[in-house]
């Protein structure tokens, strides 16, 4: 696979930055395909401040807005480098798809609202033991999405990890469905994208802040899982198709069983179209389960307070841990190495995933 390091300059049709202007967000690459990429950052342009009569409380709102540039006519296998000249905070890199089969590395992890602390420790353990291409990251990002004082919080925790892979969030329910979330992430609610072999789609889950009533949410609920059948349907071909999204069909929290009725719903369809494996968050803990032959990975140990796995699902329990944890994925052809790792170093679970597309894994038979 090929690895030329290739220069951008961030020049044309951008905004200059106001002297008042400070980057607290990004960069980060966004929207990655192999021929276009986005490279977007959160600019603070003043700061709004609510107080009560006495001084007692204080509320600060920073007033935040992204920029962004969009490259196309990229190479397949590349890797980039991109800079805003003169701004040695605005400089990074990012590696486009390989074409066809190859290998690549990714991370997936979530639940990073709460426990910033904790969250900085995820991350450096992150980088200290992957060397993903891209990041998948399943929801709660911050734990209010629409409270602007938290982004520039998350932003700075995750700098060293956005600037050097290409970044495919998922909307929690945290994120509220917040303008914040879509501004800053330059992301649909949900959407798919190929790497290499592999094709992923990823779900917006949160059907309570999707829609105002019950009627709107299942009209959203159905043309999701439409557009979800549809987009599977048409890339049966990958070796490996891999979902993702924020809350899971199920979970070994014993309080919160039953809790996702949609997702339980959807797990057929998954099964039709033969995902390899989905990925979700929402559960602060590590959970692996097999049924069906698709495999549930649960991994939002990424900072927010941990849950007990008190009730594992009977019969398809792969391993369950009350632990922050990220999960580091190896694509090597057609074959897959799983790997859910703690801020310590320490493994926790490990297995391997076998890719074929949909038609060969017939013949096969």
């Amino acid at each position: 696979m090929r690895n030329t390091l290739v220069s951008l300059l961030l020049l044309a049709g951008l905004t200059p930055l106001m002297a008042a202007d400070k980057v607290v967000g990004g960069p980060l690459v966004v929207n990655v395909t192999a021929r276009t990429a986005t490279v977007v950052w959160i600019v603070q342009s003043d700061e709004a401040v609510m107080k009560t009569a006495d001084g007692s409380e204080v509320h600060n709102a920073p007033l935040l807005h992204s920029e962004s540039a969009r490259f196309t006519g990229l190479k397949a296998g590349n890797r980039y480098q991109y800079e805003v000249p003169g701004r040695p905070d605005l400089k990074g890199s990012f590696k486009t798809p390989p074409a066809g089969e190859g290998q690549f590395e990714f991370v997936v992890y979530g639940d990073t609202r709460t426990r910033h602390d904790v969250h900085r420790k995820v991350i450096a353990a992150l980088l200290e033991h992957c060397h993903p291409d891209f990041a998948v990251q399943t929801g709660d990002l911050v734990n209010d999405g629409g409270d602007p004082a938290l982004w520039p919080i998350f932003f700075e925790i995750e700098r060293d990890l956005l600037r050097q892979v290409a970044y495919y969030p998922a909307l929690g329910n945290h994120e509220r469905h917040s303008h914040n979330y879509s501004d800053f992430m330059q992301a649909a609610p949900y959407y798919s994208f190929n790497w290499g072999n592999a094709h992923f789609a990823i779900l917006d889950t949160d059907l309570g802040n999707a829609a105002p009533s019950e009627l709107a949410r299942q009209t959203y609920w159905k043309e999701q899982t439409d557009w979800l059948a549809s987009d599977l349907e048409k890339n049966q071909k990958a070796a490996f198709r891999f979902v993702a999204g924020h809350h899971p069909p199920m979970t070994a929290v014993s309080n919160r069983q039953g809790d996702n009725p949609h997702m339980i719903a959807l797990t057929p369809l998954l099964e039709q179209y033969h995902v390899t494996a989905a990925f979700f968050g929402h559960d602060h803990n590590y959970q692996h389960y097999l049924k069906n032959g698709i495999h549930y990975v649960i991994t939002g140990g990424g900072g927010a307070p941990l849950y007990d796995v008190d009730k594992p699902p009977e019969g398809i329990t792969q391993k369950v841990a009350s632990t922050e944890n990220f999960v580091r994925v190896r694509v090597d052809g057609k074959k897959a190495n799983v790997e859910a790792i703690t801020p310590d170093g320490t493994t926790i679970d490990e297995f391997e995933l076998e890719g074929g597309s949909r038609e060969s894994a017939a013949a096969a038979h």
